[in-house]
């Protein structure tokens, strides 16, 4: 029993101090990695304080107090995805838009040494997209998909063999098209006015993860640059892609305010992409931003198709702002001042030798 105490300390105290470390404003990937499993966290620290409080006589009732306190800042962060909260954008109704300023989206990050091109090539064909963006598509994905992607009049391709290459295919009038390299070395991006009844920007991301020994300057930098191009853009503006980082996490919201964006999964739920087979224990990588001229009439995260990440699908219309729906979140002095800072390290670590 006294191991089994010593045990369920350890554990609650381990939890207690990732949280703490979640709160440190820092880009070191062993940091940045606790704003993805909140949801886990939290549940984790219910269960610790839970235990602790049963069995350690001793040091149960402090324990117990500093599990609740972690699991109300994270509670805290992850609230506005929950269907507790208040919803941001509301959905629009079947028949409120016309039909050519409504179109669909599917976006999937397909796993590059995923080669069950089969149930891909499957889920294009059901769904049949107006705009479909694939990430981590090499050579052989854009082989195994070119019959799919043939019947698309407008792309951009980007095949990599280094995970990160992207497939950008429309059916909507394109101009003004490009593939960017932002922030890091073949790490493209693309950007594109598409048409939609009006015009609209199209923004598609997909920056790299912290991982041990890659901190997030690149990723941050990446997100805060496109975050600035949305804002002094007059068009309608839609963000899409496999970001990398979780929906509540700082660098998201910043890009959220900077870009004046709404984010449909508000009030509704996480939406959780990643892992695909454990969706439950999963966390939102993969992110749909949208400009208060768009309204969403649904959203909804689709079945594994052998990647690690599951589809995104949605129905868009450009109608104006929905009556109902908040406005975006005004972009502070301290939010202006944490994207030069995000920049200014992101320029520090490019001087570096």
């Amino acid at each position: 029993m006294r191991i089994l105490v010593y045990l369920v300390r350890a554990f609650a105290g381990l939890l207690i101090l990732v949280t703490a470390l979640s709160i440190v404003e820092s880009n070191e990937w062993w940091i940045r990695i606790w704003d993805f499993p909140r949801v886990q966290i939290l549940v984790a620290l219910l269960l610790a304080g839970g235990v602790t409080l049963w069995l350690d006589r001793r040091l149960g009732r402090w324990i117990g107090l500093c599990c609740a306190i972690a699991a109300g800042w994270q509670l805290y962060r992850i609230y506005p995805y929950t269907p507790l909260a208040r919803t941001e954008l509301a959905f629009a109704k079947a028949g409120s838009a016309s039909p050519e300023r409504c179109f669909s989206i599917l976006s999937l990050n397909v796993l590059e040494s995923n080669h069950d091109y089969r149930r891909t090539a499957q889920l294009i064909d059901r769904v049949r997209p107006d705009l479909l963006l694939l990430m981590e598509t090499d050579k052989r994905w854009a082989a195994a998909l070119a019959p799919q992607l043939a019947r698309y009049p407008n792309r951009l391709e980007r095949p990599l063999g280094n995970t990160y290459g992207m497939i950008l295919a429309t059916r909507l009038p394109m101009r003004d098209a490009s593939i960017e390299t932002i922030a890091e070395k073949n790490t493209p991006s693309m950007h594109a006015e598409l048409t939609a009844g009006d015009p609209f920007r199209l923004i598609a991301l997909h920056p790299r993860p912290p991982l041990p020994g890659q901190d997030t300057e690149a990723r941050d930098a990446e997100i805060a640059i496109a975050a600035r191009r949305a804002a002094r853009t007059r068009l309608p503006v839609l963000a899409i892609g496999d970001f990398n980082d979780v929906a509540w996490s700082h660098t998201s919201q910043l890009f959220k305010r900077v870009g004046g964006y709404l984010d449909p999964r508000i009030g509704r739920g996480t939406f959780a992409t990643f892992p695909a087979r454990t969706p439950l224990l999963g966390w939102p990588l993969d992110h749909m931003f949208v400009t208060p001229e768009f309204a969403v009439r649904d959203l909804a995260v689709l079945e594994d198709v052998g990647s690690d990440h599951l589809p995104v699908h949605a129905r868009l219309c450009l109608t104006g702002r929905p009556a109902d729906s908040k406005r975006p979140e005004p972009v502070s002095p301290e939010d202006r001042r944490d994207v030069k800072e995000v920049l200014q390290e992101y320029r520090e670590k490019q001087r570096r030798p």
